[in-house]
């Protein structure tokens, strides 16, 4: 089975709607977080998510 974890919001820290896995990169992701209803553009890379600013 294939290890993976939830993108975390920036903003509140909740989970997002995306799932990342060890060999996951993206640059300049948008992602919808369902808790505080908003989008962030992120980085990522090595499972872990950076937020660019805006």
């Amino acid at each position: 089975m294939t290890q993976f974890t939830w993108v975390l919001c920036p903003i509140c820290g909740g989970k997002t709607r995306t799932k990342v896995r060890p060999d996951t990169e993206a640059k300049n992701l948008i992602v919808f977080c369902p808790k505080c209803k908003r989008e962030s553009v992120v980085d990522i890379k090595d499972m872990e998510s950076k937020a660019m600013g805006e």
